[in-house]
């Protein structure tokens, strides 16, 4: 298996796009990539493409990437399409990772994008509800709502929760977090006021990043005060629905000799995985998953400098701090609480804004973490700029079945000059 570098990446600010097509968002990431990595389209030899929904939204099925590339005058290579949820674009480039370290190729482009905003509330919901068994969902969500509720009203009473001035509809996702949250909150004692802590944290972090969706500041009480999607989740605390892209391009290190590319960021491991039927104590798909990409990567949790981890909730920082080591199980609250997850701290987590802030266009978003973190390795990320950052991991999940993620990918980069 040969070395793989990342020498460019590109992205789209996210946001609701009524007025732009697919076409149009790919074309803006993927010239942005090809001007950082400081290469024409012709260099291009392969390309894979992550997108979730657009055969629901606009009926485009089979060849969406070969549609968007053609578009910009990128052909005759050939293009693989990924569908894998939340976590179709960190799959694209795992796929493409194997494509340039197997030797088929020496340099490729990823590409994640999607078109998620529509008029249609309603329709806009669904899309999420497919990312799940379909056949049980509708289920699964009115048992969640009515638990709930009820936990809303025990909290209550006990004085720990205030009544919220006012409750606003969710996407079936924003159910289940909030129910993973609910019995991380019984079993740990994980409180609202630490989920506001990471949600105000990453939406000052957003402030800095032209690509966010959001670039509002929330105090902790702004984020209390909030509409509630679902009981503890206020609206600050869950991901947008948005329009967006983001591209990256790796090669060999033959390819970047050639080149002599400035900057490059060593791919040390990417590994997907999948989820299982399993016990509520046993390990979940991120410590499992953890455990192969720190092996493969030769580090540990100790050595990484900055992270993207998957927030469609604030609960998924929290959590996903714990799966992958950088805190003892059940401590992700206490961990963000005390400022060791927040820029200066000891592991900065999202600067990026994370999913709640930057924002969630499905097919994309794999793709951004990997931008952001690239933009933190070479010290591009200017205003929320992680100090002296060499090692950085991305962690994408994507659709849920029973306890846990259908799909999840693990990367981890180190700067390599």
């Amino acid at each position: 298996m040969r070395d793989v570098y990342v020498i460019g990446v590109g992205m789209t600010q996210f946001g609701k796009h009524m007025d732009r097509n697919m076409k149009s968002l790919a074309a803006e990431a993927v010239n942005s990539a090809l001007n950082h990595a400081g290469i024409s389209k012709e260099a291009i030899q392969m390309a894979t493409v992550g997108n979730a929904y657009q055969g629901l939204v606009t009926g485009q099925e089979s060849i969406r990437g070969q549609v968007v590339l053609r578009a910009m005058g990128i052909g005759d290579i050939p293009v693989t399409n990924v569908e894998n949820a939340c976590a179709s674009s960190s799959s694209a480039f795992q796929v493409a990772w194997m494509d340039i370290a197997l030797g088929l190729h020496d340099v490729g482009l990823v590409l994640g994008m999607e078109k998620m905003y529509m008029e249609d509330r309603e329709k806009r919901l669904k899309l999420f509800s497919s990312s799940s068994d379909i056949e049980i969902i509708e289920m699964f969500v009115k048992a969640m709502k009515e638990d709930a509720e009820k936990k809303r009203k025990e909290a209550e009473a006990k004085g720990v929760s205030e009544k919220p001035k006012k409750k606003v509809g969710g996407s079936a996702f924003m159910e289940i977090y909030a129910m993973g949250t609910r019995i991380h909150m019984e079993k740990y004692g994980l409180t609202q006021r630490q989920l506001a802590i990471v949600s105000s944290k990453n939406h000052s972090n957003s402030v800095h990043n032209p690509h966010a969706q959001y670039r509002q500041p929330y105090t902790v009480e702004e984020v209390l005060a909030s509409p509630e999607i679902a009981y503890p989740l206020t609206r600050p605390m869950c991901s947008p629905v948005g329009d967006g892209a983001a591209a990256v391009i790796i090669c060999s290190k033959e390819y970047l000799k050639k080149i002599g590319a400035a900057k490059p960021v060593k791919v040390l491991s990417t590994v997907i995985g999948g989820g299982m039927d399993r016990g509520m104590d046993d390990p979940d798909l991120g410590e499992r998953l953890a455990k192969v990409a720190y092996e493969k990567a030769g580090v540990g949790p100790e050595d990484i400098d900055v992270a993207e981890l998957h927030d469609a909730s604030a609960y998924g920082e929290i959590y996903n701090s714990e799966s992958l080591g950088f805190c003892p199980k059940g401590e992700g609250g206490i961990f963000a609480e005390q400022g060791h997850s927040a820029l200066g701290g000891k592991l900065p987590i999202n600067p990026s804004g994370g999913l709640e802030s930057k924002g969630h266009p499905v097919g994309a978003t794999g793709a951004a973490q990997i931008a952001e973190l690239v933009w933190q390795l070479r010290g591009e990320a200017t205003g929320r700029q992680v100090e002296n950052a060499r090692t950085a991991l991305a962690e994408n999940g994507g659709g849920n079945i029973g306890v846990e993620e259908a799909a999840m990918v693990i990367t981890i980069l180190q700067s390599d000059f």
